[in-house]
């Protein structure tokens, strides 16, 4: 037992090492439904061994390749590409057919594939996720699924999540609403849980919650994915918004941490205050971005001199990622002095 006491029951603790697939400790598909299986699937690298315990004969080619030489021939096919789109798209495929090369491959090339995988790249990509879509990746829930929400998430096979990365596809980075077509952010963000903070592939789930689009570009397209009506608002929103933190506390435990993506202004910060008092919940945009830019600034001071309340700040909008810095800042500066907050904000300027 390991990672918040989950039993590691597909060896992902171990993911990016050469490792046998017979015996298995649990029943696992054989032959071709085995090669169709991202999770234990190794592509050329069955042995000979494996071939004969799992009915892989005449299914491969007969050469058996490592995964260090598979890493190596798709690094060089990628960067073949001149497009970045097709980089993405390219590591989507082999997430979704060989899922422990895909991340040997994003741990091994972090600077390089970071910028595919995530940010730059998965903004175009979620601009044209509907003309790109393959497979389902992750969760939909949608206004349709109003009093089923539990029934929607058991249908999900993991039992064990301890992530959950979930967006409503209001602001996409800096794209605005983009709706059902957000999910590419949170399947990103966990990709980068895995790689970078070695959360197992099983413990993450990401979601998209559907309630519709403003973006009249998407609802006049005819590969859109998601909703075709106007986004709910007021009651509505925040009804199915309730059900959805319910049933994830019913369905997965009080200690899974869900993590609100590129909400909104005017939901991220009430969701945030709203749910912090009965879940474990998290929002990069307001407190991630901002206890990385918290901590610049303390390095700042250790070479300038002085403290957080001898600075005047100021911000070029007010964003999450905006407000969520300026906050902080002000919560520090009171904190290791005897200002009231409120000083401590008069400090600090947005515009």
């Amino acid at each position: 037992m390991a990672g918040g006491g989950v039993e590691d029951v597909y060896g992902e603790d171990r993911a990016t090492e050469e490792q046998f697939v017979t015996p298995w400790s649990f029943s696992v598909a054989s032959g071709h439904s085995l090669l169709r299986d991202p999770r234990h699937n190794k592509g050329l690298a069955f042995s000979e061994a494996e071939r004969d315990a799992h009915y892989l004969r005449g299914l491969l080619p007969p050469a058996i390749v490592s995964q260090e030489h598979q890493e190596k021939k798709i690094m060089h096919n990628l960067r073949q590409y001149t497009v970045p789109l097709q980089r993405y798209i390219a590591m989507m495929d082999l997430q979704e057919r060989n899922e422990r090369l895909f991340y040997k491959l994003l741990i091994d090339n972090v600077e390089e594939l970071l910028p595919v995988v995530y940010t730059p790249v998965v903004g175009e990509a979620c601009q044209k996720y509907g003309s790109i879509y393959r497979r389902p990746q992750g969760l939909y829930i949608s206004l349709k699924d109003k009093g089923k929400v539990l029934e929607v998430l058991k249908n999900w096979p993991e039992r064990s999540i301890q992530v959950i990365v979930v967006t409503d596809g209001e602001r996409i980075l800096g794209l605005g609403d983009l709706g059902c077509q957000g999910m590419g952010i949170p399947v990103g963000k966990l990709s980068l849980y895995t790689a970078l903070g070695g959360v197992r592939p099983s413990a993450c789930l990401p979601i998209t919650i559907d309630v519709g689009t403003n973006n009249q570009t998407l609802l006049d397209d005819e590969y859109y994915i998601g909703l075709k009506q106007r986004r709910a608002t007021g009651e509505e929103y925040h009804e199915l918004l309730q059900e959805f933190m319910n049933a994830v506390k019913q369905n997965y435990g009080e200690k899974v941490l869900v993590q609100f993506e590129d909400f909104a202004n005017h939901n991220a910060f009430d969701l945030l205050a709203k749910y912090s008092k009965s879940h474990l919940v998290f929002n990069d945009d307001i407190q991630g971005t901002a206890s990385v830019v918290l901590a610049g600034l303390l390095a700042a001071l250790k070479v300038i001199g002085g403290g957080l309340a001898d600075q005047t700040y100021l911000f070029l909008g007010a964003g999450e990622a905006g407000t969520g810095i300026a906050e902080l800042i002000a919560l520090e500066m009171s904190k290791h002095t005897d200002l009231p907050l409120d000083d401590c904000r008069k400090k600090i300027w947005l515009v």
